[in-house]
């Protein structure tokens, strides 16, 4: 077990195209942190960097408190997971977990030990005997994780290791990946592009966008207290609303000419912001059918999608200046497209963001 630190730590290709730009980030031992941002935001080449994949081309990584910028990738003492299961068709089950400890010259008795045990904490017992191709997509992904088990390595890392299986595999496995960290304690570096992926298995989350750290913290820090707008828009499922507005006597204008009142608890925070240009952001949760209480305030609109999701209705419309506001409200609650609609937007959730710099207040 190991702490994982990264500092400065820089990435640059032929003509200076940097892929990473300098971040520093300190994983705790026995820590599940999940890297997560759109495509080529950077994430994956953390993930080389650290497994020695891809060189370094400044700044430093320290795994168990020994830098190992120039240690190769089998003397790390981590093990991987990709994307691609990557298993030996013409092996068993068995033969692909213990590959690796044999070639490491391990006593036949502690292989078959190690290979057994990880079998059981991913309750693959009954398929030790079988060739890959007789696998499902799911037993072959917990095949690799075993794999990796065996070796009992300081760290974990994973490569967007469920975006090959389909939709309902992938929350099976989300549960199965997060059942074997809490067995086995291991510190975890975890690659996905998939908020949800990481929301539901990270203690930490890291938010990358082109190249940087837009923030660190648990998930539900994330979802509640986003400091950009960046992380505001994609952690979340819809996304954020977003529309033009400005402060003017306790109350949030937007641009459609609507005004909101701020909650008494904000109204000193946001003071300082009246007359500039702001974005009021709001998530589609915290906008729904018409209700009563505090800190909550009407909004007339008309609806043009309608999108029945079992447990709860999406309502899509335009907003103002928003091309695409998105409501989430009770299915029992009457809804048709082009027919007015009074929704209620908590403001106890809401957030106000400066829109030059994207910054939330």
């Amino acid at each position: 077990m190991a702490n994982v630190s990264l500092r400065n730590l820089v990435k640059e290709y032929d003509g200076g195209v940097q892929a990473v730009k300098g971040i520093n980030l300190d994983i705790q031992d026995h820590e599940f942190v999940v890297l997560v941002g759109p495509s080529g935001c950077g994430k994956t080449t953390t993930l080389r960097m650290i497994a020695g994949l891809e060189e370094i081309t400044k700044g430093e990584i320290d795994i168990g408190g020994n830098v190992v910028n120039d240690v190769p990738p089998r003397d790390r003492d981590i093990a991987m997971v990709f994307q691609n299961y990557a298993l030996y068709p013409h092996m068993s089950v068995y033969d692909n977990m213990a590959f690796g400890l044999t070639l490491r010259k391990f006593a036949r008795s502690e292989i078959d030990k190690r290979v057994k045990n990880a079998a059981r904490i991913l309750d693959i017992e009954a398929l030790l005997e079988r060739k890959p191709k007789a696998l499902s997509g799911g037993q072959r992904q917990r095949v690799a994780m075993g794999r990796a088990i065996v070796r009992d390595p300081k760290v974990f890392l994973f490569d967007e290791p469920l975006s090959n299986l389909d939709a309902k595999l992938r929350v099976q496995m989300r549960t199965e990946i997060k059942k074997v960290h809490q067995t086995v304690r291991t510190t975890t570096v975890y690659v996905t592009h998939d908020q949800v992926e990481a929301m539901t298995l990270a203690d930490r989350v890291v938010v990358m966008n082109h190249g940087i750290i837009e923030q660190v913290g648990p998930p539900q820090e994330l979802y509640h207290h986003p400091t950009t707008r960046f992380v505001a828009g994609f952690i979340g499922s819809p996304a954020m609303n977003f529309i033009p507005a400005r402060v003017e006597n306790d109350a949030v204008h937007l641009a459609d000419g609507t005004f909101l009142p701020i909650p008494d608890a904000r109204r000193e925070r946001y003071a300082p912001a009246a007359g500039r240009d702001l974005l009021f952001g709001i998530r589609p949760e915290h906008l729904t059918e018409q209700r009563i209480g505090p800190n909550r305030a009407d909004i007339i609109i008309t609806p043009e999608v309608i999108e029945p999701m079992g447990m709860e209705t999406l309502v899509h419309f335009h907003f103002g200046d928003a091309r695409d506001f998105c409501a989430k409200i009770d299915p029992t609650a009457h809804a048709a497209p082009g027919e007015r609609l009074v929704l209620t937007a908590d403001m106890s959730n809401m957030h106000l963001l400066d829109a030059a710099t994207g910054r939330v207040l």
